[in-house]
């Protein structure tokens, strides 16, 4: 005889059926009633809409921006959470709860006070300016944006594989005589490999659909450092409803993809993990 396992919630039947209300209410029906609407739309409006010159030069500069952000919170990310793993030194812990410093903060006060540090006249604007290098209502003021929100997403992705990592093959690989050098390229970088790429994709899907960070660092100037979500807010100001929804559709897709991509990766890495 075998015994059912007991479980402190209720059946499947009713955890599922709250659990689809949930879901249907939250994100179903509302992405339903966009992709209905944009249904409404012919197909040569939605085209025109959708690759307009603007609609391009924003699409250009959300995934081009966002792709950078995520590329270096790769590799500063990996860099930060190797040293909060492997090192004890004081204030760790307070540097370890600074990652998640851009999850409490509101992203429209995250991008003010950016704007503020990287103007001509703020704290790092006043040296980094007179250099050429221009962090506020510039591309590059985007990008140092996006970095700030996404850091987070590497970091604690790559720590808990980390901390899995065991020492020990490292300190075998050295006793066989390799270096330290060979150990982390043949030891080391393919197990954190998939998880840095994971740590990526999600820093590169928080930044495509990043708005309050941006609003104020970016300065707004269409075709210069106007992004798609900006835009789209533009377009319901203008009660150019048909425009917002090209342009969220656009996005919607897009989003999608990197999802799946997303969940790709984690069912790549999971066999790496085992």
């Amino acid at each position: 005889m075998t015994r059912k396992r007991s479980s402190v919630l209720p059946g499947f039947g009713l955890t599922s059926g709250f659990m689809l209300l949930y879901l249907s209410a939250i994100v179903l029906i509302p992405f339903a009633g966009l992709v209905v609407r944009a249904c409404e739309i012919s197909w040569a409006d939605f085209w025109r809409l959708a690759t307009a010159d603007r609609a391009l030069a924003a699409y250009k500069l959300t995934f081009g921006a966002s792709l950078i952000a995520a590329a270096a919170n790769a590799v500063f990310g990996s860099l930060l959470a190797w040293v909060l793993v492997r090192y004890d030194f004081p204030g760790r812990r307070l540097i370890d709860a600074m990652v998640d410093f851009p999850f409490a903060l509101p992203t429209a006060v995250a991008g003010l006070t950016l704007a503020n540090l990287f103007a001509a006249n703020g704290w790092l604007g006043r040296f980094l300016v007179p250099l050429g290098i221009k962090g506020a209502f510039t591309p590059l003021g985007v990008v140092i944006a996006l970095t700030f929100v996404g850091l987070p997403f590497v970091v604690r992705t790559l720590q808990p594989v980390l901390q899995n990592l065991e020492r020990e093959v490292e300190e075998v690989a050295a006793t066989l005589g390799a270096g330290r050098l060979h150990t982390f390229l043949s030891i080391i970088a393919p197990s954190l490999l998939p998880a840095v790429l994971t740590g990526f994709a999600l820093a590169f899907a928080r930044a495509i659909g990043e708005y309050g960070s941006i609003v104020f660092i970016s300065g707004n100037l269409p075709f210069k450092t106007e992004i798609a979500p900006y835009l789209i807010v533009m377009r319901l100001e203008e009660y150019d409803y048909a425009g917002a929804i090209a342009l969220a559709v656009v996005l919607l897709v897009f989003s999608f993809v990197l999802l799946g991509a997303i969940n790709l990766l984690e069912q790549w890495s999971s066999r790496f993990q085992h």
